[in-house]
């Protein structure tokens, strides 16, 4: 392959190229990127650079090496995978031999594009600016980002409610550990609203709930996202019902096409994490190089979270079902080391303000045996 285009400007994109060079690649790299940025990290934005502690600067990821094309403003809208282009919005058609898809997703906006959201460095900035001038505001959305973005908004200072529509918020970490951090976002001041009947958004300051219509300075919208495929509607490429870019287990997509991050739908299921963006990237490389000697995708569960005073550190499958053991430290302190044991003999070990070098909470989360220092075991 004379050149390989890889359409996207995440850490899956950033990863996959890199990784192109590291398995002895020589031919011509060409990144697409929508964005008008250097690649960044989205971890800090609904953190630290929400809140004003951390420059935009410091979300930078290094550069890709210098004989790697990186190309910003360059918007993918079409996949001719015959004639092997991608065209992007300026008109330009590229060439390709090899491809990686790692177009990401895109916020889920509830009335349009005048949502606020965080998922690029201009939505963080966007709305920072707007924090700075508020006293309250309402975040639509009770998952991870949602979560984080009103745990920002309370150390702020501003009033701040939060409104999911089904019971428990954060579900996707299961009944037990959701539990755990609502009462800490309850305890952090944060109000939170169920609205079993749906919200409606009637203004930039009003959300109706039920019978009842809340009133803030700024209204968040955090309901998730939607994997950036429209390009690749008229591709012939396979789709999930989501939208999600369906590969095989080597992040396959087609000869020639492979896909890696929060775009990838994977046995009907996206997995949008930075883990899972990192490890994907590394295998779509090694896949599109070495084809069917090239090993396959293993998923790596490991995910993080920052809100309500809670560091929580995950390793292993989620939701999780009935009450963990306590490996370590206090659930009423809420500085625990957690273990739930799955059905075939797996585990899912989760660190609750508790330190803990991330390779021995993976080797907990993979049934390893680990032990645990006696001053630290759970109190009886």
């Amino acid at each position: 392959m004379k050149r390989i285009v890889v359409v996207g400007g995440s850490i899956a994109a950033v990863t996959a190229a890199q990784s192109l060079r590291a398995e002895g690649y020589g031919g011509q790299v060409t990144v697409l990127s929508e964005e008008p940025h250097p690649p960044y990290s989205r971890v800090p934005l609904s953190k630290g650079v929400l809140a004003g502690r951390e420059s935009v600067e410091s979300a930078l990821l290094p550069l890709p090496s210098e004989d790697i094309e990186f190309r910003t403003g360059a918007r993918a809208v079409r996949l001719d995978t015959s004639g092997r282009t991608v065209t992007t919005a300026d008109g330009t058609d590229i060439p390709y031999d090899g491809l990686v898809i790692a177009t990401g997703a895109r916020a889920r906006r509830l009335t349009g594009d005048s949502d606020l959201v965080v998922r690029t460095l201009d939505d963080a900035s966007r709305l920072a600016a707007r924090l700075a001038a508020a006293h309250s505001a309402i975040v639509l959305g009770g998952g991870f980002l949602g979560m984080e973005i009103a745990t920002t908004c309370r150390t702020l200072g501003l009033e701040v409610t939060i409104v999911d529509l089904v019971p428990p918020l954060l579900r996707l970490l299961g009944p037990w550990l959701a539990e755990l951090a609502v009462a800490a976002a309850r305890d952090h001041g944060i109000r939170v609203r169920v609205a079993p009947d749906g919200v409606e958004v009637l203004d930039e300051h009003r959300v109706r709930c039920g019978e009842s219509v809340l009133t803030a300075d700024v209204i968040v919208c955090a309901a998730g996202d939607v994997p950036n495929t429209d390009w690749l509607e008229d591709s012939g490429l396979a789709l999930d019902a989501g939208g999600g870019l369906v590969t095989d287990a080597c992040c396959r997509v087609a000869p020639g096409i492979v896909a890696a991050g929060d775009v990838v739908s994977r046995q009907g299921r996206r997995t949008p994490h930075w883990t899972n963006a990192v490890e994907q990237g590394r295998t779509a490389a090694a896949s599109l190089l070495h084809g069917e000697s090239a090993h396959p995708y293993r998923p790596d569960p490991y995910f993080w979270t920052e809100q309500s005073g809670l560091d929580i550190k995950i390793s292993g499958e989620l939701p999780l079902t009935g009450t963990p053991e306590v490996l370590a430290g206090s659930v009423d302190d809420r500085s625990a080391l957690l273990r739930w044991h799955r059905e075939g003999g797996t585990a899912t070990a989760v660190a609750v303000n508790h330190r803990l070098p991330v390779i021995k909470l993976k080797r907990l989360g993979a049934g390893v045996p680990t032990p645990v220092p006696a001053r630290t075991r759970a109190r009886t």
